[in-house]
């Protein structure tokens, strides 16, 4: 059997002496949209964190590809992998295209120098988020859709093969999340990345994800297809909610149209 991209045996995660995921079994597939989902606190970016390892793992392992990833040197994980956490941050003044110039860091040497191929990876990176128009303007002047895909950008220009965007449409109006969610789709479907997503809008994870993983109180509740996943049950015990679950006219996924708390 093919290694998964990424998996976790027994994983424990926590900040300080608070446990937040304490023992969680996990295998992703390759070359899918996978969406994390689950209420507020129940370890969603905590694990996308340590899947990046941007956060020590307090038990158990994650393997990257089958291998243990916190044995890995760290410009190999990042040739490997890549990551757009919440709420990033840039020196001020810079421009598009010098925060997607740092994304090549990891095929680098000790004494950077801009050779062609890292040239075209920029120049592609740019392209594939539609950001070339914007190269030269600081991300201050960008609105927040633009800013977003100057990071993913970013990521892009990593090469990686994998993915992480934790909570990508965060503070976006409806048009710049369907653009950032659109730009994720056409990645994988393109460029065969594996897509892994935290994000908070059901009928968003359905609708663009392969597979979803719905998390409550650190561990797996289900996961699975969307069809599969989104049930009443999972509304009721993960959510506390109830609702409608239909068909999406335009995809046949599920649509969720909650109406009342259970609690």
């Amino acid at each position: 059997m093919t290694n998964p991209p990424l998996s976790t045996s027994d994983l424990r995660l926590g900040y300080g002496q608070t446990v937040i995921v304490p023992g969680l079994n996990l295998r992703l597939g390759g070359g899918q949209v996978t969406s994390i989902i689950g209420p507020n606190g129940c370890g969603k970016s905590t694990l996308l964190r340590a899947l990046a390892r941007l956060l020590p793992v307090g038990g158990g392992s994650i393997e990257l590809y089958g291998q243990a990833l916190h044995a890995l040197p760290s410009r190999e994980v990042a040739r490997r992998l890549a990551i757009l956490p919440q709420g990033p941050t840039a020196p001020e003044g810079l421009s598009v295209e010098e925060l997607v110039w740092f994304g090549r860091h990891p095929h680098q040497g000790r004494f950077p120098v801009r050779r062609t191929e890292d040239r075209e990876a920029v120049d592609w990176a740019l392209d594939q988020t539609g950001m070339r128009v914007f190269a030269g303007r600081s991300l201050e002047a960008l609105s927040g859709g633009q800013r977003q895909r100057a990071w993913i950008a970013m990521s892009l220009a990593q090469q990686t093969d994998i993915l992480l965007l934790d909570e990508p449409t965060t503070y976006l109006d409806l048009s710049h999340q369907l653009e950032v969610l659109h730009l994720a789709q056409r990645l994988n479907a393109e460029q065969g990345k594996t897509v892994v997503m935290v994000l908070h809008d059901l009928n968003q994870a359905a609708r663009y994800s392969h597979e979803i993983v719905a998390m409550s109180g650190g561990e797996i509740y289900a996961q699975g297809a969307p069809e599969d996943v989104l049930t009443h049950e999972l509304l009721r015990d993960v959510f506390h909610l109830r609702g409608h679950i239909i068909p999406d006219p335009d995809t046949g996924k599920p649509h969720v149209i909650p109406y009342a708390l259970t609690r």
